[in-house]
């Protein structure tokens, strides 16, 4: 494509002389540069884009889009905003495949891959040529794409080649998985949402947002997106979708301007739950509302799944159309979702699970799911990442000194910070909740002895819970990612403990190495 052809529906200002020059793709890291490429060079935390053009220019990239009131080279286009920029140029170059498709747009602190896999579930169930874009992976006509190894939407001009894929594969809906890095970074603006899901807005990072009001502004940016959607072949349902039992419902409510319906456990919301049962191996319960009652049975396990199923099924029967029985059998047909409350089971005689569980909320919400799973005691195993919101790590911690019974505090992506220092802050708040060292937590710094530790705890009966990391393939020490697999761990450590041939512990730093010396690389 010609790279001013990408500007006939640019909606900002741009200079009007853009080089007349043939794109054949788009890359916004200068390594992974192409001949033909357009570099987009963009502002990050802890490196500017900028620095980098002089290499993506030698790796053959014939145009370059970034601030205004700069100079690199005479294909330079210099924008307002460039990260915003890529957004819509990405789109322009893939032919702006979400015109073409139905869009549901699913946000929230906790529940949102769940929420976006029960709704793509559901849509395959009722027979709909549909895709899914997650922070798992995306899947296209049966195909699986990793999507990284930290949980992100990922990169703007990815989710444009994800949606076009999905085009060219004939797929009429996708199901999108949004974050608030996603919707402050402007990655899915060009998306053209017709239905917006919220599951939940809790506590979670206030270090990039710096209050509860600006990261709720971020997540409420997907509902004010429904507004300017352009109208498709197919119809604009423009429906909100919004959690009644939620703090987030009032201010949304008010906030949102399209045609909205709400779910909740409550009688007040539009679709609600009656008659709930829960045992170890699912829940079930009547979901209902003016227009139907269906009865609901899953293999999720926890209240907070018949808050996801609800998300999913005033979604598909309201936004999509989807008839409430065939709805249902979607439900009843998801086994689980990779490192969401996953159980581990090698023939131990008690119950061992991974789960994704990384902050207050979705910790809080798990461990009162395990004690309705077991007579037995719940065991926590978790951590509090490094550069991350750090208000965080206490409050995890207090949670679990006031929910479980015994809790093991450990690595989570420390990055460069200090790991004793971590794990001092999250001892504390265990402390301030009547947690006593020794007795009812330990700190086990090496994430793998961690979970060994907790196995040894257990007792027959009991739920060992490791949280925080659930799918995610790797841990950053210092400034290195680091192969790790939580439920990998848990199996090697599982085949330890009962003395049979198993899976090898997977590596970290900690297991042979001073503090000092990983942090220096």
């Amino acid at each position: 494509m010609r790279l001013k052809n990408l500007f006939i529906d640019f909606p900002f200002s741009f200079p009007q002389n853009i080089p007349d020059v043939e794109i054949t793709g788009i890359a916004i890291d200068s390594r992974a540069v192409k001949p033909g490429d357009l570099f987009v060079a963009m502002r990050g935390g802890s490196a500017d884009g900028h620095s980098y053009i002089p290499k993506a220019l030698e790796n053959g990239a014939v145009a370059v889009i970034g601030e205004a009131g700069r100079a690199f080279s005479p294909t330079y286009v210099g924008v307002e905003n460039p990260r915003q920029a890529l957004t819509w140029l990405a789109a322009a170059f893939y032919g702006f495949p979400a015109r073409k498709l139905t869009v549901v747009g699913v946000t929230g602190t906790d529940g949102k891959t769940t929420t976006s896999n029960l709704i793509y579930n559901i849509l395959i169930s009722a027979g709909v040529r549909a895709g899914m874009i997650s922070t798992v992976n995306a899947l296209i006509g049966g195909e699986a794409l990793d999507t990284g190894f930290h949980v992100t939407t990922p990169d703007a001009h990815d989710v444009q080649r994800y949606l076009a894929k999905m085009v060219e594969a004939g797929l009429t809906h996708v199901v999108l998985e949004t974050t608030s890095h996603g919707w402050s970074q402007h990655r899915v603006d060009a998306c053209e949402f017709d239905v917006a899901v919220v599951t939940n807005i809790t506590h979670e990072h206030m270090d990039e947002h710096g209050n509860y009001e600006n990261y709720r502004a971020a997540k409420a940016r997907l509902f004010s997106s429904l507004e300017v959607t352009r109208p498709k072949p197919m119809g604009n349902p423009r429906l909100a979708v919004l959690n009644r039992d939620d703090r987030s419902f009032e201010f949304l409510d008010g906030f949102v301007k399209t045609p909205k319906l709400s779910y909740g456990l409550g009688g007040e919301a539009d679709v609600r739950a009656e008659n709930v049962r829960y045992s170890s191996s699912g829940l079930g319960f009547t979901a209902a509302s003016k227009n139907f009652r269906v009865v609901i049975s899953s293999r999720l396990v926890g209240e907070y799944n018949v808050s996801n199923c609800l998300a999913a099924l005033t979604a598909s029967v309201y936004g999509l159309g989807v008839n409430p029985d065939d709805a249902a059998r979607g439900i009843a047909a998801l086994d689980g979702i990779p490192g969401r409350m996953q159980a581990i089971d090698l023939g131990q005689n008690f119950t061992a699970i991974v789960d994704f569980a990384h902050t207050p909320n979705a910790l809080k919400v798990t461990l009162e799911a395990a004690r309705k799973m077991t007579r037995g005691r719940v065991i926590a195993v978790f951590g509090s990442a490094g550069l991350r919101d750090k208000e965080k790590r206490r409050m995890m911690a207090e949670i679990s000194a006031e929910l479980a019974d015994l809790s093991v505090l450990t690595a989570e992506d420390p990055r460069t910070e200090s790991l004793d220092g971590i794990l001092e802050e999250m001892a504390a708040g265990a402390r301030s909740k009547g947690g006593v060292e020794g007795k009812t937590f330990w700190r086990v710094p090496d994430r793998g002895e961690a979970i060994r530790f907790a196995l040894r705890l257990a007792r027959e009966g009991d739920i060992v819970l490791s949280c925080g990391k659930g799918h995610e393939q790797s841990m950053c020490f210092g400034k290195t990612e680091y192969l790790w697999d939580d439920r990998a761990a848990m199996r090697a450590a599982l085949s330890e403990f009962l003395g049979i041939a198993g899976e090898k512990m997977p590596y970290l730093p900690t297991q042979d190495k001073r503090e000092e010396e990983w942090l220096n690389g």
